[in-house]
């Protein structure tokens, strides 16, 4: 059994084919799918997925790249919609310097909200980051994210950093790039992982790993991430499938399976 903690069935790339696709993932191994809410009107997409799809649950949260328009108001609604039975974390919220809008001190003034509107309605956070650590763990240590917990989603930097959010006790969740012939860097950080702080994910539509690399990516192509985690692990993939579903029903109790 394989769940996979981070997708987008949401995105338009699914548009004409996403109840087939979901209605086939059981006979693939993926049993349950977190779908993670990016913006307003991706975080209402996400619940409707939820209340159509029983293996389907949410995260609802404001991605850095869409904070430039947020109220409080919006804050106020996603703390309404938390309490839904179905959402299992705030996010994903963090940062993206990647991109030069929003500007970085609106981005970092989002992130702090959502971080502390996660600690009230006693959620975790599911968290973004992208070429921004330094910023990203600043943050987290001004706003107690040790006692909130969470994921670091598409994990992307060094097994080094990656100890500190571990010491916060944070998992690390890792898709398609493993695979990547030019995804060294990362390969070394789930050396160093222990298996009980990673979380599979795919970030669907997008980081297909290979041989599917550059096309649509969706949760049937988990295996091939269990199987070279398996690898660098030296233990086998049912092993890997075991902790990793383990692991995503310590951190979000709600799913049920």
């Amino acid at each position: 059994m394989i769940i996979d903690t981070h997708a987008h069935y949401d995105d338009k790339a699914f548009e004409e084919d996403r109840n087939e696709v979901l209605e086939g993932l059981a006979s693939c191994g993926i049993h349950r799918v977190v779908n993670s809410g990016s913006s307003l009107e991706a975080c209402k997409r996400t619940i409707e997925l939820t209340e159509q799809y029983p293996f389907v649950y949410g995260s609802l949260g404001i991605h850095p790249c869409d904070t430039g328009d947020l109220t409080e108001d919006h804050m106020n609604w996603l703390a309404r919609q938390s309490g839904l039975d179905k959402c299992v974390a705030i996010g994903e919220i963090g940062l993206d310097y990647y991109w030069d809008e929003p500007e970085r001190q609106l981005q970092k003034k989002w992130f702090a909200r959502q971080l502390r509107l996660a600690r009230e309605v006693g959620l975790p956070v599911v968290i973004h980051s992208r070429e921004a650590a330094q910023d990203t763990l600043d943050l987290m240590r001004a706003e107690h994210a040790e006692r909130i917990g969470g994921v670091i989603h598409c994990y992307s930097y060094s097994r080094e950093l990656a100890r500190d959010f571990l010491d916060m006790g944070f998992y690390i969740g890792i898709g398609g790039v493993v695979t990547f012939k030019n995804g060294r860097k990362l390969k070394e950080t789930v050396e160093y992982l222990p298996m009980d702080r990673i979380l599979l994910e795919t970030d669907s539509p997008y980081l297909s790993p290979m041989p599917n690399r550059g096309r649509r990516n969706d949760s049937r192509n988990l295996p091939s991430v269990v199987t070279e985690i398996a690898r660098i692990k030296g233990i086998t993939e049912d092993e890997v499938e075991r902790i990793t579903t383990e692991n995503a029903l310590r951190l979000y109790p709600r799913i049920r399976l």
